[in-house]
């Protein structure tokens, strides 16, 4: 497991790929510093405006993940959408939400879905590196295998 960085409770999935809870504003300079380019807000409040000054830019996809309100697919196909391109350009991408266990969680595995991870592998790593992670439980689970199938239909199975 690689070790929660300081500042937001931000935990280093790959080497362009980070979740946290929610990111306070006065952790934008820890986050630059980490090279992370885009930040993708999985929480239902506006992040703060500091978080989104350049280099920074945020998407925000506010979210609601309870059994019986799933994650639209298409708002998790958006962040990976938009992380894609930042990773392709050698910089990091975070994702966050409010503790950093479920939504943050499966939009990094959709991340890595689209980096050519399978599902399980995805949901596995995210669980390794960061100890809150979430991906199994049976809601989040089942988006993240809804993503992988959509992802896969659209793209061919090609990855980045």
């Amino acid at each position: 497991m690689v070790k929660n960085l300081p500042g937001p409770d931000l935990s280093r999935i790959t080497g362009y790929l980070y979740v946290s809870a929610w990111p306070e504003g006065e952790h934008a300079d820890e986050i630059q510093a980490l090279n992370i380019r885009l930040i993708l807000s999985m929480h239902w409040r506006k992040p703060p405006k500091s978080l989104s000054q350049p280099p920074l830019r945020v998407l925000w996809l506010p979210t609601v993940d309870t059994p019986v309100t799933p994650m639209p697919i298409g708002t998790l196909r958006r962040g990976v959408e938009a992380a894609l391109p930042v990773i392709e350009e050698g910089a990091g991408v975070l994702a966050h939400c409010k503790a950093g266990v479920h939504r943050s969680v499966a939009m990094a595995s959709c991340v890595l879905i689209g980096m050519g991870h399978t599902a399980d592998s995805a949901m596995h790593l995210v669980s390794e590196q960061r100890e809150v992670a979430d991906p199994f439980a049976g809601y989040i689970q089942s988006r993240i295998r809804k993503f992988e199938s959509d992802w896969h239909r659209r793209h061919g199975g090609d990855a980045l």
